[in-house]
């Protein structure tokens, strides 16, 4: 509906970027969703104009974490707003308000979807990995080599159609629920996701657009396609769990404060935290153990709250954004249709660089409020 719909609006190959990357502003309010919903809706148009499953999925993922957490209304501000005030950080009921305080310090988000643009744009080029499969793509064959994508609903035809307008509004309305109802639960995005699916049944099937029978089997055949990614982020949750018996965080946090001083510690923070969550893909669990560190000696050293908030986010979001194995990395290279490590290879020199320039703002804002 969404692809039909553009499919009339974008006549190149750069607004074809560009398109992908207004709606993956647009819906913020999870990266998985993010991810899904984004690259299903615009893989056949970019494929049109010979875009590399790979970009696609470079573009969707940049704007999946990086835009969620310095949009308030996601599940990421609600989690980490919600860990601030448990580690007596913010009071209670004021998590949401320091989260917001340190959005403009969010330095990694703010660069991956700058970086995401330019490259959208065409002003920034095809680099390493990225550069040969754009040359792929712009022979004819978009989708990489020894790649069998698994269409989410093949071989189904609508069984009505509907008019440009129509189709505006479908799209529209059903993404306004997801986010409304995804807040009205308390920013619980399966309720919202369950109920946003079960109104779009019934809206397609009194529509005529299709059958009940057909939407059900779509359903269920989503579920088969995602068992390969969801069986990968189970294996990072074992990771994790044994980086947590190890005590590796805290262990690597500890070994570098002791040389810490107020200009260097929130750049320090986030080289080191972008690291674990790179090496661990744990974007959220690993936070849980570093806050009760990081925020003591920060205080201690006289280090702004809420700019030290925007390190550790910023790492949180590099972790998910550039990990070969992270859950928002593996959604992405599915929705796209790519391997997961065709994806992270693509995307891995735009993250980089991304981190680059974090790590150069934390040090001159570190050394301006000092």
């Amino acid at each position: 509906m969404a692809r039909s719909a553009l499919s009339n609006l974008i006549k190149s190959r750069r607004q074809s970027l560009l398109a992908t990357f207004a709606l993956g502003v647009v819906v913020f309010i999870d990266d998985y969703l993010n991810c899904l919903a984004v690259s299903t809706s615009v893989k056949k148009l970019t494929d049109v104009y010979n875009v590399s499953r790979e970009k696609l999925a470079y573009i969707v993922d940049s704007t999946a974490a990086p835009m969620c957490i310095i949009v308030p209304i996601s599940t990421w501000a609600v989690y980490f707003a919600g860990l601030l005030e448990e580690n007596g950080v913010a009071g209670d009921g004021e998590g949401i308000g320091l989260y917001i305080s340190a959005i403009p310090y969010m330095a990694y988000a703010w660069f991956a979807l700058l970086i995401v643009f330019l490259v959208a744009y065409g002003i920034l080029g095809d680099w390493g990995p990225m550069k040969k499969a754009e040359a792929r793509a712009k022979a004819g064959n978009p989708l990489p080599e020894a790649f069998v994508e698994e269409q989410l609903v093949s071989n189904v035809q609508a069984k009505r159609k509907l008019s440009f307008k129509a189709n505006i509004m479908n799209f529209a309305f059903l993404m306004i629920l997801l986010i409304v109802s995804t807040v009205y639960f308390e920013i619980d995005l399966l309720r919202g996701a369950l109920l946003s699916c079960f109104v779009t049944v019934v809206v397609y099937w009194i529509q005529g657009i299709l059958s009940f029978e057909t939407q059900v089997e779509a359903i269920f055949k989503g579920f088969k396609v995602m068992l390969y990614p969801l069986s990968t982020v189970v294996g990072g949750f074992f990771l994790k769990a044994i980086n947590d018996e190890l005590g590796m965080t805290s262990y690597v946090i500890e070994a570098i404060t002791s040389y810490m001083t107020i200009v260097i510690f929130p750049a320090v923070i986030f080289a080191v935290m972008a690291f674990l969550t790179f090496a661990t893909s744990s974007s959220w669990g690993l936070y849980v153990l570093a806050m009760p560190i990081v925020f003591p000696i920060s205080l201690a050293l006289g280090v702004s709250t809420p700019l030290m908030i925007g390190a550790l986010l910023s790492a949180s979001s590099f972790g998910s954004h550039a990990c070969f194995f992270s859950d928002s990395s593996l959604l992405a290279a599915q929705g796209a249709g790519c391997s997961p490590m065709q994806h992270a290879f693509t995307q891995f020199p735009y993250a980089m660089l991304g981190a680059g320039l974090s790590v150069v703002t934390f040090l001159g804002l570190g050394y301006m409020m000092a």
